[in-house]
């Protein structure tokens, strides 16, 4: 029975009831060493006799291991893994080292579909029944099954799954953030008091119990174990002196192991270093010649338990301790004797074994590192792949050999997102005689990513003036261009441009020759001197080039195509192919990836999906310390809600980002944030204010010498200055924007510039330049600013008294405002309608706008013909938990086909 934990018992109880009841229950228990996790997990498993069980428990000796705990916990879901998707089986065969459907080993599974791959097998699995998944000790567990398992668990809703994760803080509750959380702490003093009776039996005053739970925090491992121990440990804690509790516990685990014989040490040892496989465990016992049948004397001490050809020690710090306590001989013989003992095809773990075994240079070792470090980037294990390209680094006698490998391990640990760990990586290589071309490229990605922009772009212009190969130069360059944009400096891109202008015409290889012509259009567009003709040259190498795609660190320029030119001739194929690299992306380059493909989407159509990513954009980029992408993600999310009305969002947002861009140097952040302002006030109403924002930014891209068309808010400071009366001002700015968007030459600044003109025109004028705006709009993807120049164009018609004539442009902003979730601009459409003398119905405020946008995913799937199970597998859901959506959405719409779900999904597709 456990003591003091009723509240947690209870609250786990209701989640079992949920799951035999067909609601998916998802938690994760965190806590200290010792408090109690383990016990509560293994209470619960004695209650789950209806349900089948997946079980694992985090090893450390593991943990290197690419989805070792993994294979542990979905074994015995194994014989229904033909039952799921090929594509996922596929994956889930290739990253568990199983034989794939196919029979022939293809492309290594993207970042999400083995995720995707547990999640369908669970399921499956559950089709037959209610099913538990229990692991413990998620912090000792390898990074990549523990990513896969909490992708999935994320994702359960409507399945007879519960899902039971038990994890030590600090250390696993990052791993476990972004489930579902109940922290143990110590128990309080009642509970201790019956605890340490338990342990040290009827002579426990109270003055000595107090003491204990003051010294331990309640911990119950911490109570039971010191209060079980001899006087000496007491006699310390009464000292007052600091007492820590890992401290005290591993020295009452080490006076316990110290009263076993060497024998049972020696084979408790084994049993440490080799993991639960009993076999393995005596295999190597064999090999050193040490008796695995001790280990029985060592559970009769209840520091093991073996069962059913398995071996679990009680607790981590029992193997801490029997590891950290044993000479570095026999650690090192261990290993070298579990290197021998995996099994044949097993090549990963026995080059971990073996990397432990030996303390000196060995080419072998180093090799076979190297091979399974390799193994683990391919299944996108990158934190395990760095650590296994550091250890070969080390382990490796050629000094060639070791510079590559710490370059390795400094590119993977990156796209791990462990930027800091990257930059060590390389300081270290540096020492060793590196500073070459690739590793400074790394160092510019890691500081541009992170905010230092100024260090990134000083680090580039260093590189391109010592480098000849025009190949190389052209790519460096192009990053050196990707640093001004965010800085803002259009004059060094400028200088930029003209380099590449001059680099370009030899380069041959077709990755470079792609980012250095989207580079040298960026800039050019960005000064104001051109640049759509180099971009529209670099599409179709951007479609076509394999290298660029498989490019971790640039997968994202694919979108600036499209992005810069923003017409209805190109990019199709490049979102389509972002969106592909996006599954593939490593945690450290997918923030930029995930802001480029928000960006996107939030300037054609798809708003809800737009929120969505920028999200997700926003939380990565934090957990991963990349300022920039936190920084202009919050600045282009601030820019959607101020586009759909929502103010106190748009304005906290813009704050937050005004914040990192001013103390960043991220000047196109700020450039968005002021225009996201101003826009936001005029649609409020607000002209005086939105003036002023209008104005300062006017200023900031004046003192940055930004000449880009996009950027300028001309069109919209006119329509504020209008509204003031200042009318004289407003002709200037609409005439002076004209010149300059005639000067880009592209339909989306031109769209807006005649609609500035129209706005300041006279009644006998205004008429053909919204026609010509117009016509440009339906050059272009953006359904809003079309909507937007439909709307002024009716207000210009009703004012004119053709109400007729403005109803027709009225309807259609109205429709369109709706389409898109734009409230307050609808709200004004509504208005103008009105004032024609037509009845305008109040919108319906559930229809599409009150679907989730994972209830809006899930309808556009289904809507497009796709089945339940297609759609699931595309979203990284269950079948259920699909229906579960599906059922929402039927309610939230009035509607019972799907027939119904695509007439009403179509607006949003």
């Amino acid at each position: 029975m456990l003591v003091g934990r009723q509240a947690e018992q209870q609250a786990v109880e209701r989640l079992v009831a949920a799951a035999r009841l067909g609601a998916s229950g998802v938690l994760a228990v965190i806590g200290e060493a010792g408090v109690g996790k383990t016990a509560l997990l293994g209470g619960v498993i004695d209650t789950l006799t209806d349900m089948r069980l997946l079980r694992a428990t985090g090893i450390e000796s593991e943990s290197e291991i690419p989805f070792a705990t993994l294979m542990q916990l979905v074994r015995p879901a194994l014989p229904v893994l033909g039952g799921i998707p090929p594509a996922q089986s596929d994956a889930l065969a290739a990253a568990l080292a199983l034989p794939r459907s196919g029979g022939v080993a293809g492309r290594a599974p993207g970042r999400f579909a083995v995720g995707a791959a547990v999640l369908s097998l669970i399921c499956r699995y559950a089709e037959d029944g209610p099913v538990a998944v229990v692991v413990d000790d998620v912090h000792l567990a390898d990074s990549p099954s523990v990513n896969a398992l909490v992708f999935a668990a994320r994702r359960l809703a409507a399945d007879p799954v519960l899902v039971l994760l038990g994890a030590r803080s600090p250390e696993g509750d990052h791993a476990v953030a972004s489930l579902p959380m109940l922290r143990l702490d110590g128990i309080d003093l009642d509970a201790a008091r019956l605890l340490v009776a338990d342990a040290h039996g009827a002579a426990a005053s109270e003055d000595l119990v107090r003491l204990l739970h003051r010294a331990t925090a309640g911990n119950p491992l911490a109570l039971r174990e010191l209060g079980a121990s001899d006087r000496e440990v007491l006699d310390s804690a009464e000292t007052g002196l600091p007492l820590r509790v890992t401290s005290a516990v591993t020295e009452a685990f080490g006076r316990r192991l110290a009263q076993l014989d060497d024998g049972c040490r020696a084979a408790l040892l084994v049993a440490a270093v080799c993991g639960t496989d009993l076999q393995v465990i005596a295999a190597a016992c064999g090999a050193l010649t040490v008796d695995a049948g001790r280990l029985g004397d060592a559970e009769d001490e209840g520091l093991v338990r073996v069962d059913a050809g398995r071996v679990e020690f009680r607790h981590p710090l029992v193997r801490a301790a029997v590891y950290s306590g044993a000479a570095t001989r026999d650690r090192r013989a261990a290993h070298l004797a579990a290197a021998g003992a995996v099994a044949p095809g097993d090549a990963d773990r026995r080059a971990w074994h073996l990397s432990e075994a030996v303390w000196y240079p060995d080419a072998a070792v180093a090799s076979l590192l190297a091979e399974a470090g390799a193994h683990a980037e391919g299944r996108a294990a990158f934190a395990v792949a760095s650590t296994a390209f550091e250890r070969a680094a080390r382990l490796s006698p050629d000094a060639g050999a070791r510079t590559e490998l710490l370059l390795r391990a400094a590119e993977v640990a990156w796209s791990a997102g462990h930027g800091a760990r990257s930059l060590a990586l390389l300081d270290d290589r540096a020492r060793q005689g590196g500073g070459d071309l690739r590793e400074l490229q790394l160092r510019a990605a890691i500081a541009a990513r992170t905010g230092s922009l100024r260090e990134a772009l000083d680090i580039l212009l260093a590189v391109a003036a010592d480098t000849r190969d025009p190949d190389d130069l052209a790519v460096v360059l192009a990053d050196a261009v990707q640093a001004t944009y965010y800085l803002g400096d259009a004059r060094t891109a400028m200088a930029l441009a003209e380099r590449l202008a001059q680099t370009l015409p030899a380069v041959t290889a077709s990755r470079s020759r792609a980012l250095g012509l989207t580079a040298a259009g960026i800039a050019r567009i960005l000064a104001g001197q051109g640049g759509p003709r180099e971009i529209r040259a670099a599409v179709p190498l951007l479609e076509n080039d394999p290298d660029l795609r498989h490019d971790p660190r640039r997968q994202s320029w694919l979108l600036l195509a499209p992005l810069f030119l923003r017409d209805d001739t190109d990019g199709a194929r490049l979102r389509a192919l972002a969106d592909e690299v996006r599954g593939a992306a490593g945690v450290g380059d997918l923030p930029a990836v995930l802001f480029h493909l928000a960006r996107d989407q939030a300037t054609t159509a798809g708003w809800a999906h737009a929120e969505a990513t920028y999200s997700e954009a926003i939380h990565l980029a934090a957990d991963t310390g990349q300022d920039t992408e936190r920084a202009m993600s919050l600045a282009g999310l601030a820019g959607l809600e101020s586009r759909a009305g929502k103010a106190d969002a748009c304005r906290a947002h813009a704050g937050q980002a005004a914040q990192l861009c001013l103390a960043r140097d991220i000047h196109m952040g700020r450039v968005w944030v002021l225009y996201a302002l101003g826009d936001l006030e005029l649609s409020l109403g607000n002209a005086e204010l939105a003036v002023a924002h209008f104005t300062d930014l006017a200023g900031l891209l004046a003192g940055l010498g930004l000449q880009d068309a996009d950027l300028d808010p001309a069109p919209e400071l006119t329509d504020a200055l209008l509204r003031l009366g200042r009318r004289a001002e407003a002709e200037s700015v609409a005439a002076r924007f004209l010149a300059a968007a005639r000067r880009k030459g592209q339909p989306w600044s031109l769209a807006r510039a005649h609609r500035g003109t129209a706005l300041a025109a006279s009644d006998d004028r205004f008429e053909r330049s919204f026609d010509a705006a117009l016509v440009r709009h339906d050059q272009t993807l953006d359904r809003f600013e079309t909507a937007r120049t439909r709307l002024a164009f009716g207000e210009r018609l009703r004012r004119a008294g053709r109400r007729v004539d403005a109803r027709v442009q009225l309807r259609a902003a109205l429709a369109e405002f709706g389409d898109l979730g734009a409230q307050v601009w609808r709200a004004q459409a509504a208005a103008e309608l009105t004032a024609t003398g037509e009845r305008v119905q109040q919108p319906q405020a559930p229809a599409l706008s009150a679907l989730t946008p994972q209830e809006l995913q899930v309808s556009v799937l289904l809507a497009d013909g796709r089945t339940t199970r297609e759609a699931a597998a595309a979203l990284f859901l269950s079948p259920k938990t699909v229906e579960y959506h599906l059922r929402k959405v039927y309610t939230k719409l009035g509607i019972g086909s799907r027939a119904q779900l695509a007439e009403a999904i179509e607006p949003a597709k």
